[in-house]
């Protein structure tokens, strides 16, 4: 089973405004609500690949009810914590000559709150698969990734975390699965810039070196690069296509990945999957489909679905 983890989940409110104007009235053109988090837009990718999963995470008030709602509409399976105080986010993402957002805050998760997070992820079994994706509320302890994979390291999970930072990087002895920073997130860990793909090659073998079993570095434009644990350097330029969303590439590159990995167990497979799908949610205005992925699989002549 594949089970996905959103400390702070939220509604997507996407909407596109001809030309936005501060100070003044804009009025929308076109209008989305999405669940949205990491962790959620994982799950939702993997459900447009074949794959079932089940969203962990935090839900607050008649948000969080709606972030179920939108999740259930979409045949999400999902057993969010109900958090007792506050609501959980709306997240505003503005389309206009730039993209904008404003982000909300979360809600007050508690110490109870997370001990029963404790117990779901007691619940699972040798050969499961965890991913842990995106930043974490202020009110959460700011090692709980660390903490999680302590807590989970007398099984045999294979653990993705998708973070930045320290957040990241304090996970490495516990030797996760698959980290995926782009090549950005990469350089601020070693501080030198980082903008090809041989560049990012010695620097995400650090990080193997520091513990992590598979490293896939997303570029954007440039393409993307994995050092699989068992010694195969893959790395590639990005499918061509016009880039109408940057969100949730990210987390369908994971997605893809992990979808690929459990059709093959082969790293070259689910790098390409990974590229694919994450370039498919990038080139439209909503997550990866399926035929989405096929289709750009095939301007590299592969046939994996």
């Amino acid at each position: 089973m594949i089970y996905t983890v959103t400390f702070n989940p939220s509604l997507d409110y996407i909407v596109s405004v001809d030309h936005l104007k501060l100070g003044a009235v804009n009025r929308t053109n076109h209008e989305i609500m999405n669940p949205g988090g990491k962790g959620i837009n994982v799950s939702l990718v993997l459900h447009n690949l074949g794959y079932d999963s089940t969203a962990l995470g935090f839900s607050a008030g008649f948000t969080g009810r709606e972030i179920v709602r939108l999740m259930e509409e979409q045949h999400i399976s999902s057993n969010f914590i109900e958090v007792g105080s506050g609501l959980s986010r709306i997240n505003v993402k503005i389309r206009s000559q730039e993209e904008s957002e404003i982000n909300g805050m979360g809600p007050a998760i508690s110490d109870a709150d997370i001990s029963k997070l404790y117990k779901q992820l007691d619940g699972l079994q040798d050969g499961d698969v965890l991913v842990l994706a995106g930043s974490i509320p202020s009110v959460m302890p700011a090692t709980i990734y660390r903490d999680i994979m302590s807590h989970l390291a007398g099984k045999n999970l294979r653990i993705v975390v998708d973070a930045t930072k320290d957040l990241l990087r304090n996970v490495l002895e516990f030797h996760p699965f698959l980290i995926k920073p782009n090549n950005h997130e990469l350089g601020e860990i070693y501080g030198v810039p980082l903008n090809t793909r041989d560049e990012v090659i010695p620097y995400a073998r650090k990080l193997q070196e520091e513990g992590a079993r598979n490293v896939l570095i997303s570029m954007a434009g440039e393409g993307a690069v994995l050092l699989a644990e068992d010694g195969t350097v893959v790395q590639s330029e990005a499918p061509q296509g016009k880039v109408k969303n940057s969100v949730g590439a990210g987390d369908s590159m994971v997605a893809g990945f992990i979808a690929g990995y459990l059709a093959s167990g082969d790293y070259e497979q689910a790098f390409y999957m990974g590229v694919c799908t994450g370039s498919a949610s990038a080139f439209s205005d909503g997550m990866a489909t399926r035929e989405a992925v096929q289709g750009l699989l095939g301007q590299f002549g592969k046939k994996y679905l």
